[in-house]
């Protein structure tokens, strides 16, 4: 069976105010035509590794095109984000409402506990493992009802660098228990927690980092990454990737990339059975 990815088109897509480092500067810069063609040639890409299902965009939330940050999937459970900024709580009931018509059971987030979906909270293949960030966007308090919730061990990491205000900005599992990441988004703590819980692991450059090379996305054994340093490309082909480099930097002008602009709705093949999953 192939992966199914949620995405959404960028018809209203823009910057229209700073809730992050990378809109200073950006409020009505956006190249429209730019961003069709580099949405649609990632799609297109996309789509022919996985299924891909689109939720219809709505007008007044421009950021709804990164449908990573809508919650947290695993079976059939969804896991609502409830986002820090007034700007982007406005999308939470476009997709609460998407998930219920599809089949989906929704969950919230008790009391006013901050969480920002799957660009906070990452599962590792194969294992019942989730690591979830808190520093910028998600509040660590929510880290407890992320493991109850899903029944997984959760590793708490702490972001310190605003540009990686997102966990998934800075950060990729990977196959074969290793990630992908970039140290200086994190505390010294966090770092030593990361690597005594994974093996091998692929450390990212600073210049990578600043493309958003780990905010990729993985079908298989293929990795889909807006930028990769020649270096960075040969450690994930001597990992067993193959990798494309399709550019979207047109959406980083909003703080995004290419996995911010996916939700996956299932785990990857061969991935062990969700306790939860019914």
């Amino acid at each position: 069976m192939r992966q199914s990815l949620l995405m959404c088109s960028p018809k209203y897509f823009g910057v229209q105010y700073i809730i992050n480092p990378w809109m200073e500067n950006q409020v009505g810069k956006v190249d429209m035509a730019l961003v069709y063609q580099q949405w649609s040639e990632f799609y297109l890409t996309v789509k022919n590794l996985t299924d891909v299902k689109l939720i219809e965009t709505q007008p007044n939330v421009p950021d709804m095109v990164f449908t990573a940050n809508a919650g947290l999937l695993r079976g059939k459970t969804f896991l609502l984000s409830r986002f820090r900024h007034g700007e982007r709580r406005l999308e939470e009931p476009y997709f609460r409402s998407w998930f219920l018509s599809n089949g989906y059971k929704v969950v919230d987030m008790p009391g006013d506990i901050r969480f920002e979906g799957a660009g906070d909270a990452l599962f590792q293949p194969n294992r019942d493992l989730l690591w979830s960030a808190y520093g910028f966007r998600s509040d660590y308090k929510g880290h407890e009802v992320l493991a109850d919730v899903f029944g997984v061990k959760t590793i708490s990491l702490h972001l310190i660098d605003a540009r990686f205000y997102h966990l998934d900005t800075c950060f990729c599992p990977l196959m074969d228990n290793r990630v992908m990441y970039y140290p200086g988004a994190f505390d010294a703590e966090s770092v030593k927690l990361i690597e005594a819980n994974s093996e091998n692991n692929i450390i990212v450059s600073d210049e990578d980092a600043g493309h958003f090379a780990c905010n990729a996305v993985l079908a298989d054994r293929t990795i889909i990454m807006n930028h990769a340093s020649q270096e960075l490309k040969t450690r994930l082909e001597q990992a067993g990737y193959s990798v494309l480099t399709v550019s979207v930097s047109e959406f980083l002008k909003a703080g995004g990339a290419n996995k911010c602009l996916t939700m996956a709705l299932d785990e990857l093949p061969g991935i062990a059975n969700f306790k939860n999953a019914a």
